[in-house]
């Protein structure tokens, strides 16, 4: 197989580069922003089998040579690796302290928040935002999410995601502020979890 071959079987990035890059950037703030309010991002690209759009959008916009990512397990064969690498740069690394970013493919794939960086107290900056691809997000039920960026409280869900990362989460808000934020996305559909809301199941 020659190089333009190798190149060809990789996925385009974004349809419109520059529009779509702004957009998803504006969503992601906006979510993270809003924590629980579940965002809608509009743009194209063709990505691996296995990612969700808004998983693939946030990391081609997040992502660059300076940047280290983790993936789960379920996302380390040839295609996904390959293609971040060559449409953002970053490098790969395999253990979950040492990501900026890491891409979870499912609930089950998750691991012990406390396994993430964290930060320091002189850099808390310097954790882990982790994406988290679930089967639905819905504003009824589940968790209770109250927090700065939340009027009162708001119901918020989650497939997948229940007791576990809740108390997970708990445990980490002690170390504020240090900690990770989240972003959970299905679909073209995305909520941001930063590392100051409080989840209650």
């Amino acid at each position: 197989m020659t190089l333009v071959d190798d190149l060809s079987a990789i996925g385009s990035g974004f349809a419109d580069p520059v529009h779509d890059s702004q957009s998803v950037f504006r969503r992601a703030l906006h979510a993270m922003s809003r924590p629980g309010e579940i965002v809608s991002i509009d743009c194209r690209a063709d990505l691996p089998p296995g990612l969700h759009m808004a998983a693939g959008a946030l990391l081609l916009v997040l992502l660059d040579q300076d940047t280290r990512l983790w993936l789960a397990p379920s996302l380390r064969g040839d295609a996904v690796p390959t293609y971040f690498r060559f449409h953002t740069g970053c490098a790969l690394v395999e253990r979950e302290v040492e990501a900026d970013l890491a891409l979870v493919g499912s609930p089950d794939e998750l691991p012990r928040l406390a396994s993430f960086a964290t930060g320091t107290e002189e850099y808390p900056e310097r954790s882990t935002t982790v994406i988290v691809q679930v089967e639905m997000l819905s504003a009824h039920g589940g968790w209770t999410l109250r927090g700065p960026g939340i009027p009162g409280e708001s119901a918020f869900e989650a497939t997948g995601l229940g007791a576990r990362l809740a108390r997970e989460w708990r445990e980490l808000g002690r170390l504020y502020p240090c900690g990770i934020d989240m972003f959970l996305v299905s679909g073209n559909r995305m909520a941001g979890l930063p590392r100051t809301t409080r989840i209650e199941v």
